[in-house]
């Protein structure tokens, strides 16, 4: 659920700043563009990610490869965010500018494209991420939690259009880089083990290796650190909510 939060949260608001833009300027005929490459978006990512984890569920070195590959895609999207997330909405509004003042079919081809790509390499991380969960996991729960957390998105994204200047983004892309930090090493560790069962490691005795690091990939530690990774930035944002909801009060109530 929260995968698909983050990761969809990323790719709303990249749809809503784009679609606000186009109507601001006046064109609003674009705006189908924006919807349409949202839609192949996740239609090709959920399929690219029911692919990813057939091939994974194939055998353990796929899956090891999967988790290694999954571990990548979220450093990457994590370090993306850092570096970029306060310059999310300019780098959105160049893009779609330089786009949409083509004229006629080529406009809408050229937005239809930048907007499969933004929202696509978010969808291909969140892709990755789940694949390499569905080997553990059961297919429905998995299902229920991931569209949770796009509609949770999706809603969010909606408020931002109108109520944007009391969003706090940036602390939230900070809080929650923590938690797929924390997430990309349990997928390393995740390939470890995978790889230790088909002793593909050298060097290593792969089947002592592959029975002490069992119980943190598929036991009751792999159980315990999955519900931690989960309430831990939840129970941060609340916590950083209710700070600043605290201090603004003082702020507003302490003499001129």
């Amino acid at each position: 659920m929260l995968i698909t939060f983050r990761e969809g949260l990323e790719a709303f608001l990249m749809v809503a700043v784009a679609t606000l833009y186009l109507r601001k300027t006046g064109r609003h005929a674009l705006i189908n563009a924006v919807r349409t490459g949202l839609g192949v978006s996740i239609a090709g990512s959920i399929a690219l990610g029911v692919v990813m984890a057939k091939i994974g569920a194939s055998s353990p070195m796929w899956e090891g490869v999967l988790a290694l590959l999954a571990a990548t895609a979220v450093i990457w999207c994590v370090s993306h965010m850092l570096k970029m997330g306060k310059q999310m909405g300019r780098e959105i509004s160049d893009g779609i500018g330089k786009a949409s003042v083509l004229d006629g079919a080529q406009a809408w081809w050229s937005v239809f494209i930048f907007t499969l790509f933004m929202v696509g390499r978010e969808g291909v991380e969140s892709a990755a991420m789940l694949s390499s969960l569905a080997a553990n996991s059961e297919m429905y729960l998995l299902l229920v939690g991931g569209l949770v957390g796009l509609i949770s998105a999706a809603t969010i994204a909606l408020l931002w259009t109108k109520y944007g200047r009391q969003v706090n983004l940036t602390q939230f892309f900070n809080v929650t880089a923590v938690f797929m930090l924390a997430f990309a090493a349990m997928l390393l560790l995740k390939g470890f083990f995978e790889f230790t069962e088909v002793n593909l490691i050298p060097g290593i005795n792969n089947a002592y290796w592959h029975d002490l690091t069992e119980a943190y990939v598929e036991g009751d530690y792999a159980q315990i650190f999955s519900v931690m990774l989960v309430l831990a930035p939840t129970l941060w944002l609340v916590a950083t909510y209710w700070l600043d909801l605290r201090r603004n009060r003082s702020l507003m109530v302490s003499p001129a």
